[in-house]
Protein backbone atom coordinates (compact mmCIF):
# COMPACT_ATOMS: atom_id res chain seq x y z
CA UNK A 1 0.00 0.00 0.00
CA UNK A 2 1.15 3.26 -0.66
CA UNK A 3 -0.30 6.92 0.48
CA UNK A 4 -0.49 9.63 -2.44
CA UNK A 5 -1.13 13.51 -1.52
CA UNK A 6 -4.16 15.03 -3.41
CA UNK A 7 -2.32 17.31 -5.42
CA UNK A 8 -3.13 17.25 -8.90
CA UNK A 9 -6.07 16.19 -10.95
CA UNK A 10 -5.38 12.77 -11.52
CA UNK A 11 -5.58 12.24 -7.62
CA UNK A 12 -8.48 15.05 -6.72
CA UNK A 13 -10.86 13.22 -9.34
CA UNK A 14 -9.41 9.52 -7.35
CA UNK A 15 -10.17 11.05 -4.30
CA UNK A 16 -13.58 12.40 -5.66
CA UNK A 17 -14.53 8.77 -7.68
CA UNK A 18 -13.57 6.48 -4.25
CA UNK A 19 -17.01 6.60 -3.03
CA UNK A 20 -19.36 5.76 -5.91
CA UNK A 21 -17.00 2.51 -6.42
CA UNK A 22 -17.12 1.73 -2.67
CA UNK A 23 -21.17 1.75 -2.43
CA UNK A 24 -22.06 0.65 -6.16
CA UNK A 25 -23.59 -2.15 -4.66
CA UNK A 26 -25.72 0.39 -1.89
CA UNK A 27 -29.00 1.00 -2.18
CA UNK A 28 -29.62 3.42 0.36
CA UNK A 29 -26.17 5.48 -1.42
CA UNK A 30 -26.61 9.04 -2.12
CA UNK A 31 -23.17 10.63 -3.37
CA UNK A 32 -22.24 14.19 -2.31
CA UNK A 33 -21.83 16.69 -4.90
CA UNK A 34 -18.43 16.65 -6.31
CA UNK A 35 -18.21 20.52 -6.55
CA UNK A 36 -19.68 20.57 -2.71
CA UNK A 37 -16.55 18.53 -1.57
CA UNK A 38 -13.93 20.38 -4.13
CA UNK A 39 -15.70 23.69 -2.04
CA UNK A 40 -13.89 22.05 0.92
CA UNK A 41 -10.36 22.16 -0.18
CA UNK A 42 -10.59 25.53 -2.43
CA UNK A 43 -8.85 28.20 -0.72
CA UNK A 44 -10.86 30.92 -2.47
CA UNK A 45 -14.27 28.98 -0.90
CA UNK A 46 -13.59 28.04 1.93
CA UNK A 47 -13.54 31.00 4.60
CA UNK A 48 -12.00 28.08 6.97
CA UNK A 49 -8.36 28.57 4.95
CA UNK A 50 -8.50 32.18 6.51
CA UNK A 51 -7.66 30.80 9.89
CA UNK A 52 -6.29 27.16 8.77
CA UNK A 53 -4.76 24.76 6.95
CA UNK A 54 -6.04 21.67 5.25
CA UNK A 55 -4.64 18.55 3.36
CA UNK A 56 -5.57 15.14 1.60
CA UNK A 57 -4.49 11.52 0.48
CA UNK A 58 -5.27 8.51 -1.50
CA UNK A 59 -3.95 4.93 -0.41
CA UNK A 60 -3.68 3.33 -3.33
CA UNK A 61 -2.47 -1.23 -3.11
CA UNK A 62 -0.04 -2.58 -5.05
CA UNK A 63 -1.72 -2.65 -8.37
CA UNK A 64 -2.38 0.92 -8.08
CA UNK A 65 -6.20 1.26 -7.56
CA UNK A 66 -7.51 3.51 -4.73
CA UNK A 67 -8.98 1.48 -1.83
CA UNK A 68 -9.40 4.49 0.75
CA UNK A 69 -8.81 8.31 1.38
CA UNK A 70 -8.93 10.59 3.89
CA UNK A 71 -8.20 14.70 4.81
CA UNK A 72 -6.39 16.43 7.62
CA UNK A 73 -7.05 19.80 8.70
CA UNK A 74 -6.61 22.25 11.47
CA UNK A 75 -9.42 25.09 12.72
CA UNK A 76 -6.71 27.36 14.29
CA UNK A 77 -9.44 29.67 16.19
CA UNK A 78 -11.31 25.91 17.37
CA UNK A 79 -7.87 24.12 18.28
CA UNK A 80 -7.10 26.70 20.31
CA UNK A 81 -10.33 25.96 22.92
CA UNK A 82 -9.60 22.93 24.16
CA UNK A 83 -7.40 21.24 26.78
CA UNK A 84 -5.07 19.45 24.17
CA UNK A 85 -5.06 21.74 20.46
CA UNK A 86 -7.22 19.41 18.02
CA UNK A 87 -7.46 19.26 14.69
CA UNK A 88 -9.67 17.05 12.66
CA UNK A 89 -9.72 13.83 10.39
CA UNK A 90 -12.28 14.00 7.75
CA UNK A 91 -14.08 12.50 4.52
CA UNK A 92 -12.50 8.97 5.35
CA UNK A 93 -14.22 6.49 3.15
CA UNK A 94 -11.93 2.69 2.90
CA UNK A 95 -12.49 -0.58 1.84
CA UNK A 96 -12.63 -3.28 4.39
CA UNK A 97 -9.29 -3.28 5.51
CA UNK A 98 -8.13 -2.05 8.95
CA UNK A 99 -4.35 -2.14 7.80
CA UNK A 100 -5.35 0.46 5.01
CA UNK A 101 -7.53 2.38 7.75
CA UNK A 102 -5.07 2.51 10.22
CA UNK A 103 -2.18 3.89 7.21
CA UNK A 104 -4.75 6.46 6.63
CA UNK A 105 -5.32 7.83 10.37
CA UNK A 106 -1.51 7.55 10.75
CA UNK A 107 -1.04 9.95 8.26
CA UNK A 108 -3.66 12.12 9.44
CA UNK A 109 -2.06 11.98 12.60
CA UNK A 110 1.75 12.36 11.92
CA UNK A 111 0.84 15.37 9.97
CA UNK A 112 -1.13 17.17 12.72
CA UNK A 113 1.43 16.20 15.36
CA UNK A 114 3.93 18.21 13.16
CA UNK A 115 1.46 21.24 13.08
CA UNK A 116 1.46 20.92 17.30
CA UNK A 117 -1.84 19.31 17.84
CA UNK A 118 -2.28 16.81 20.68
CA UNK A 119 -5.50 15.43 19.36
CA UNK A 120 -7.90 14.63 16.44
CA UNK A 121 -11.41 14.42 15.82
CA UNK A 122 -12.82 12.66 13.17
CA UNK A 123 -14.96 12.05 10.98
CA UNK A 124 -15.55 15.93 10.86
CA UNK A 125 -15.57 18.90 8.76
CA UNK A 126 -13.35 21.04 7.50
CA UNK A 127 -16.12 23.65 7.98
CA UNK A 128 -20.17 24.08 9.54
CA UNK A 129 -21.09 21.60 12.11
CA UNK A 130 -23.99 20.92 9.82
CA UNK A 131 -22.67 18.92 7.03
CA UNK A 132 -19.99 15.90 6.50
CA UNK A 133 -20.22 15.46 10.65
CA UNK A 134 -20.00 12.41 11.98
CA UNK A 135 -19.67 7.98 11.84
CA UNK A 136 -23.05 6.71 11.63
CA UNK A 137 -23.30 4.32 14.45
CA UNK A 138 -26.73 2.92 14.37
CA UNK A 139 -29.27 2.61 11.44
CA UNK A 140 -27.48 1.30 8.36
CA UNK A 141 -30.40 1.60 5.71
CA UNK A 142 -32.03 4.33 5.71
CA UNK A 143 -30.60 7.29 3.14
CA UNK A 144 -28.24 10.04 4.27
CA UNK A 145 -30.06 13.57 3.69
CA UNK A 146 -28.10 16.44 1.83
CA UNK A 147 -24.32 16.47 2.86
CA UNK A 148 -25.13 14.18 5.44
CA UNK A 149 -21.87 11.56 6.15
CA UNK A 150 -22.85 7.85 5.24
CA UNK A 151 -20.85 4.77 5.84
CA UNK A 152 -20.72 0.96 6.46
CA UNK A 153 -20.65 -0.39 9.88
CA UNK A 154 -17.08 -1.75 9.68
CA UNK A 155 -16.14 1.66 9.77
CA UNK A 156 -16.65 1.92 14.01
CA UNK A 157 -14.20 -0.91 14.24
CA UNK A 158 -11.68 1.01 12.31
CA UNK A 159 -12.04 4.06 14.80
CA UNK A 160 -12.36 1.82 18.02
CA UNK A 161 -9.42 -0.07 17.35
CA UNK A 162 -6.96 2.40 16.90
CA UNK A 163 -7.99 4.35 19.90
CA UNK A 164 -10.80 6.77 19.31
CA UNK A 165 -13.01 7.57 21.85
CA UNK A 166 -16.86 9.24 21.89
CA UNK A 167 -16.76 12.69 22.54
CA UNK A 168 -20.23 12.75 21.76
CA UNK A 169 -23.41 11.34 19.70
CA UNK A 170 -24.97 12.89 17.60
CA UNK A 171 -29.11 12.02 16.81
CA UNK A 172 -31.28 12.31 14.13
CA UNK A 173 -35.16 12.92 14.75
CA UNK A 174 -37.83 12.12 11.97
CA UNK A 175 -41.38 12.47 12.32
CA UNK A 176 -44.80 12.44 9.73
CA UNK A 177 -45.93 15.96 9.20
CA UNK A 178 -49.47 14.75 9.19
CA UNK A 179 -49.78 13.24 12.35
CA UNK A 180 -50.62 15.62 15.11
CA UNK A 181 -49.30 16.92 18.38
CA UNK A 182 -49.83 15.70 21.63
CA UNK A 183 -52.80 18.11 23.48
CA UNK A 184 -49.83 19.59 25.85
CA UNK A 185 -47.79 20.78 23.33
CA UNK A 186 -50.96 22.22 21.50
CA UNK A 187 -52.13 24.45 24.41
CA UNK A 188 -49.02 25.65 25.29
CA UNK A 189 -48.87 26.65 21.22
CA UNK A 190 -52.12 28.57 21.64
CA UNK A 191 -51.17 30.22 24.68
CA UNK A 192 -48.10 31.54 22.96
CA UNK A 193 -50.36 32.84 19.88
CA UNK A 194 -52.27 34.68 22.28
CA UNK A 195 -49.58 36.41 24.83
CA UNK A 196 -49.26 39.87 24.02
CA UNK A 197 -45.74 40.46 22.35
CA UNK A 198 -45.45 37.47 20.18
CA UNK A 199 -45.68 37.52 16.38
CA UNK A 200 -44.50 34.75 13.83
CA UNK A 201 -43.09 35.50 10.51
CA UNK A 202 -42.06 33.28 7.36
CA UNK A 203 -38.81 34.55 5.84
CA UNK A 204 -39.29 36.31 2.82
CA UNK A 205 -36.43 35.73 -0.30
CA UNK A 206 -36.46 39.30 -0.86
CA UNK A 207 -35.01 40.51 2.70
CA UNK A 208 -32.67 37.92 3.57
CA UNK A 209 -30.62 39.46 4.87
CA UNK A 210 -32.52 41.51 8.04
CA UNK A 211 -33.28 37.50 8.76
CA UNK A 212 -29.74 36.81 8.49
CA UNK A 213 -29.38 38.93 11.14
CA UNK A 214 -31.93 37.79 13.52
CA UNK A 215 -31.11 34.16 12.76
CA UNK A 216 -27.22 35.58 14.18
CA UNK A 217 -29.11 36.97 17.38
CA UNK A 218 -30.80 33.98 18.01
CA UNK A 219 -28.02 31.53 17.43
CA UNK A 220 -25.28 33.53 19.45
CA UNK A 221 -27.79 33.56 22.27
CA UNK A 222 -28.83 30.11 22.44
CA UNK A 223 -25.56 28.16 21.39
CA UNK A 224 -22.34 29.88 22.23
CA UNK A 225 -22.60 28.72 26.10
CA UNK A 226 -20.70 25.43 24.46
CA UNK A 227 -17.17 25.30 23.93
CA UNK A 228 -17.83 23.37 20.26
CA UNK A 229 -19.87 26.23 18.89
CA UNK A 230 -18.31 30.06 18.25
CA UNK A 231 -20.12 33.21 18.02
CA UNK A 232 -21.13 33.95 14.64
CA UNK A 233 -20.21 36.87 12.92
CA UNK A 234 -23.01 38.88 10.44
CA UNK A 235 -20.71 38.38 7.13
CA UNK A 236 -21.32 34.67 7.91
CA UNK A 237 -25.11 34.36 8.67
CA UNK A 238 -25.51 36.34 5.55
CA UNK A 239 -23.62 33.24 3.27
CA UNK A 240 -25.45 30.70 4.94
CA UNK A 241 -28.95 32.23 3.84
CA UNK A 242 -27.08 33.65 0.43
CA UNK A 243 -25.93 29.19 0.23
CA UNK A 244 -29.61 27.62 0.32
CA UNK A 245 -31.36 30.64 -1.46
CA UNK A 246 -31.58 28.32 -4.41
CA UNK A 247 -33.58 25.25 -2.87
CA UNK A 248 -35.16 27.43 0.11
CA UNK A 249 -39.00 27.27 0.25
CA UNK A 250 -40.25 30.18 2.23
CA UNK A 251 -43.25 27.96 3.91
CA UNK A 252 -40.09 25.70 5.73
CA UNK A 253 -38.36 28.51 7.47
CA UNK A 254 -40.34 30.50 10.56
CA UNK A 255 -39.38 33.21 12.73
CA UNK A 256 -40.56 33.92 16.46
CA UNK A 257 -40.38 37.76 17.42
CA UNK A 258 -41.03 38.93 21.36
CA UNK A 259 -42.13 42.93 20.98
CA UNK A 260 -40.25 42.53 18.08
CA UNK A 261 -37.30 41.18 19.01
CA UNK A 262 -36.28 37.92 17.70
CA UNK A 263 -36.47 34.86 19.77
CA UNK A 264 -36.97 31.99 17.80
CA UNK A 265 -36.63 30.48 14.47
CA UNK A 266 -37.18 26.97 12.41
CA UNK A 267 -35.16 26.37 9.49
CA UNK A 268 -35.86 23.63 7.20
CA UNK A 269 -35.11 22.84 3.19
CA UNK A 270 -36.46 20.26 1.04
CA UNK A 271 -34.37 16.69 1.08
CA UNK A 272 -32.93 17.79 -2.22
CA UNK A 273 -30.85 14.14 -1.58
CA UNK A 274 -34.46 12.94 -3.11
CA UNK A 275 -33.82 14.21 -6.24
CA UNK A 276 -29.83 13.84 -6.16
CA UNK A 277 -30.21 10.01 -5.53
CA UNK A 278 -31.51 10.36 -9.52
CA UNK A 279 -29.21 13.01 -10.85
CA UNK A 280 -25.78 11.57 -9.23
CA UNK A 281 -23.24 13.43 -7.96
CA UNK A 282 -22.33 16.15 -10.61
CA UNK A 283 -23.94 19.07 -10.57
CA UNK A 284 -22.48 20.36 -14.36
CA UNK A 285 -25.01 22.08 -16.87
CA UNK A 286 -26.48 18.33 -17.57
CA UNK A 287 -27.03 18.29 -13.61
CA UNK A 288 -28.62 21.08 -13.22
CA UNK A 289 -30.74 20.09 -16.23
CA UNK A 290 -31.38 17.27 -14.79
CA UNK A 291 -32.43 18.44 -11.17
CA UNK A 292 -34.95 21.15 -12.84
CA UNK A 293 -36.91 18.25 -13.89
CA UNK A 294 -37.03 16.43 -11.06
CA UNK A 295 -37.81 19.23 -8.64
CA UNK A 296 -41.27 20.29 -10.99
CA UNK A 297 -42.07 16.71 -10.68
CA UNK A 298 -41.93 16.81 -6.89
CA UNK A 299 -40.42 14.16 -5.74
CA UNK A 300 -39.20 15.66 -2.66
CA UNK A 301 -41.97 14.78 -0.58
CA UNK A 302 -39.63 15.47 3.12
CA UNK A 303 -37.97 18.41 4.39
CA UNK A 304 -35.11 17.87 7.23
CA UNK A 305 -34.56 20.72 9.83
CA UNK A 306 -31.61 22.61 9.26
CA UNK A 307 -31.65 24.47 12.39
CA UNK A 308 -33.61 25.04 15.50
CA UNK A 309 -33.20 27.81 17.90
CA UNK A 310 -35.36 29.29 20.93
CA UNK A 311 -33.50 32.27 23.18
CA UNK A 312 -32.93 30.81 26.46
CA UNK A 313 -35.26 33.68 27.91
CA UNK A 314 -38.02 31.94 26.17
CA UNK A 315 -37.16 28.36 26.36
CA UNK A 316 -39.56 25.84 28.01
CA UNK A 317 -42.84 28.27 27.83
CA UNK A 318 -44.29 26.29 24.12
CA UNK A 319 -42.44 28.51 22.11
CA UNK A 320 -41.01 25.46 20.24
CA UNK A 321 -44.34 23.63 20.15
CA UNK A 322 -45.87 27.28 18.60
CA UNK A 323 -43.01 27.51 15.70
CA UNK A 324 -43.59 23.74 14.59
CA UNK A 325 -46.65 24.40 14.33
CA UNK A 326 -46.81 26.93 12.66
CA UNK A 327 -45.11 25.33 9.84
CA UNK A 328 -47.46 22.13 10.36
CA UNK A 329 -50.32 24.05 9.49
CA UNK A 330 -48.59 25.68 6.11
CA UNK A 331 -46.91 22.86 4.85
CA UNK A 332 -50.73 21.12 5.32
CA UNK A 333 -52.21 23.81 3.00
CA UNK A 334 -49.70 23.07 -0.10
CA UNK A 335 -50.20 19.22 0.83
CA UNK A 336 -46.43 18.87 -0.51
CA UNK A 337 -44.54 16.83 2.59
CA UNK A 338 -45.05 13.71 4.43
CA UNK A 339 -41.98 13.56 6.53
CA UNK A 340 -39.85 15.46 8.42
CA UNK A 341 -36.20 15.10 9.46
CA UNK A 342 -34.49 16.80 12.24
CA UNK A 343 -30.88 17.43 11.92
CA UNK A 344 -28.70 15.96 14.37
CA UNK A 345 -28.66 17.27 17.81
CA UNK A 346 -25.77 16.41 20.35
CA UNK A 347 -26.35 14.39 24.10
CA UNK A 348 -24.72 17.32 24.91
CA UNK A 349 -27.91 19.04 24.51
CA UNK A 350 -30.01 17.26 26.41
CA UNK A 351 -33.07 20.06 26.72
CA UNK A 352 -33.13 20.14 23.00
CA UNK A 353 -33.34 16.46 22.61
CA UNK A 354 -36.17 16.80 25.06
CA UNK A 355 -38.20 19.32 23.38
CA UNK A 356 -37.53 17.50 19.60
CA UNK A 357 -39.13 14.57 21.67
CA UNK A 358 -41.71 16.24 22.85
CA UNK A 359 -42.90 17.20 19.47
CA UNK A 360 -43.08 13.70 18.66
CA UNK A 361 -40.27 13.05 16.33
CA UNK A 362 -38.41 9.79 17.30
CA UNK A 363 -34.41 8.76 16.50
CA UNK A 364 -34.20 7.83 12.94
CA UNK A 365 -30.00 7.59 13.21
CA UNK A 366 -26.90 8.15 15.46
CA UNK A 367 -23.31 9.22 14.60
CA UNK A 368 -20.64 9.69 16.48
CA UNK A 369 -17.44 12.46 17.13
CA UNK A 370 -14.91 10.64 17.89
CA UNK A 371 -11.67 11.95 19.69
CA UNK A 372 -8.20 10.50 19.76
CA UNK A 373 -5.72 12.04 22.33
CA UNK A 374 -2.24 11.48 20.91
CA UNK A 375 -0.80 10.60 24.43
CA UNK A 376 -3.00 8.17 25.73
CA UNK A 377 -1.85 8.51 29.27
CA UNK A 378 -3.69 12.03 29.42
CA UNK A 379 -7.19 11.36 30.76
CA UNK A 380 -10.13 11.32 27.97
CA UNK A 381 -13.12 13.67 29.01
CA UNK A 382 -16.43 14.08 26.75
CA UNK A 383 -17.60 17.18 25.50
CA UNK A 384 -19.41 19.39 28.17
CA UNK A 385 -23.17 19.10 28.45
CA UNK A 386 -25.36 22.34 27.88
CA UNK A 387 -27.15 23.47 31.46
Amino acid sequence: MKILEVNDKKNVKAFLDFPNKLYKNDPNWVPHLRQDIEKVFDKKANKYFRHGEAIRWIVIDKNGKTIGRISAFINKRMAKSFKQPTGGLGFFECIENQDAAFLLFDTGKKWLEERGMEAMDGPINFGEKDKYWGLVTENFTAPPYYCQNYNPEYYISFFQNYGFKVYYEQFIFTRNVTDPLAEVIIDKANRIAKTPGYTFKIIEKSNLDKYAEDFRTIYNRAWVKHEAFKAMEQKQAITIMKTIKPILDEDLIHFAYFNEVPVGFFIALPEINQIFKRVGDNFNWWGKLKFLLYQKMGVCDTFFGLAFGIDPDHQSKGLEGALFNKIKEQVAIKNKYQDVVITWIGDFNPKMIHVIENLGAHKLRTLCTYRYLFDQSKPFERTKIIQ
